[in-house]
């Protein structure tokens, strides 16, 4: 099949379209370059332009099968303070593109969805028949298209399949790609960069949750894994499979400290630490039951918390000599 990746140069979308040619299908990366970075897809077909520019979507869905959807504001404290940037983003100009790749026959939506629109779960693990009640912009943002989704698709026969990811991490076993953002909001990177002195020490937001050592709890799932279950989503639709939401994660939980501790193991260096006040807009604990994912798709993670951050440890490596 033919897949337009919207924001492909981005840390997600470029493992997702180095897993989609392994499968044997085409891409093209549709991209405005805001978030993402251009060294990250060297061989690719880029489109440069906005998912709000209606000629240049409708140009580049010419001949495509499928989108495969990452272009998105994706930072939770980010939109506490700003919604209006995620809700013009996430929302109008994802919606907008929509109704593009609609009217284009798009017959496949693959969307790069959140844990966050679970909020402040009642039960941990986290299933897909949780009630959805977003805390955070961030999280509203999302479900607003997810809901759009499952609309279009009773209305027009569009196939979606929405993936709530847990938190990706890690980077591409190669050590070509991984994990560039700036400013780095994430634990794992923020964590390697100050062992090597990038930053002065790392920020620990909040140590009175009710968690037993008082930091949040998270399901860290590595990228490749992700990427993998994206294809596996794209080929399940184009099998006959009907539209659903699936959580990705791995079913276990680690605090910050933990991979603060297992940050240390694997680079060799200790780690200088600052305690903050919590974030607004952040959950104690976030852990997937993923079942689901696999009963779908014959999905399951391969890949540990330690494969995660030592993938990000060699990344880490790799882009400074770069």
């Amino acid at each position: 099949m033919r897949v337009l990746v919207t924001g492909g140069a981005g840390y997600i979308g470029s493992h997702a379209i180095r897993e989609l040619t392994r499968h044997g299908h085409s891409v093209v990366i549709y991209d405005n370059l805001c978030a993402g970075h251009r060294c990250l897809v060297d061989g690719f077909e880029l489109v440069v332009a906005d998912l709000r520019d209606s000629a240049a979507a409708a140009a580049a869905l010419r001949g495509a099968d499928a989108v495969m959807h990452f272009a998105a504001h994706a930072y939770v404290g980010e939109s506490v303070q700003n919604p209006r940037k995620y809700f013009e983003n996430n929302v109008q100009s994802a919606l907008s593109f929509l109704n593009v790749a609609l009217d284009a026959g798009i017959k496949y939506f693959i969307f790069s969805s959140t844990c966050n629109v679970y909020g402040v779960p009642r039960e941990v693990p986290i299933s897909e028949t949780a009630q959805r009640q977003p805390v955070n912009p961030y999280g509203v943002s999302k479900l607003f298209f997810e809901n759009a989704l499952e609309a279009y698709s009773k209305a027009y026969g569009l196939r979606s399949m929405s993936l709530r990811y847990f938190n990706a991490a890690g980077a591409d076993e190669s050590g070509e790609i991984g994990e560039l953002h700036d400013p780095e909001p994430h634990l794992i990177p923020c964590t390697l960069q100050a062992a090597v002195g990038i930053r002065p020490h790392l920020d620990i937001f909040g140590t009175d949750y009710p968690t037993p050592d008082g930091t949040c709890i998270r399901d860290y799932i590595h990228v490749s894994d992700l990427a993998q279950a994206h294809v596996l989503a794209l080929e399940h639709l184009a099998g006959g499979g009907q539209s659903t939401a699936l959580n990705l994660g791995t079913g276990k939980g680690h605090s910050v400290l933990e991979v603060v501790s297992l940050a240390e193991e694997v680079s060799g260096r200790p780690i200088p630490k600052q305690i903050c006040p919590r974030r607004p807009g952040d959950s104690p604990v976030l852990v997937a039951d993923a079942s689901r994912a696999y009963e779908v798709l014959q999905w399951k993670p391969s890949r540990s918390i330690r494969d995660i951050v030592s993938s990000a440890w060699q990344w880490m490596q790799t882009a400074k000599k770069t």
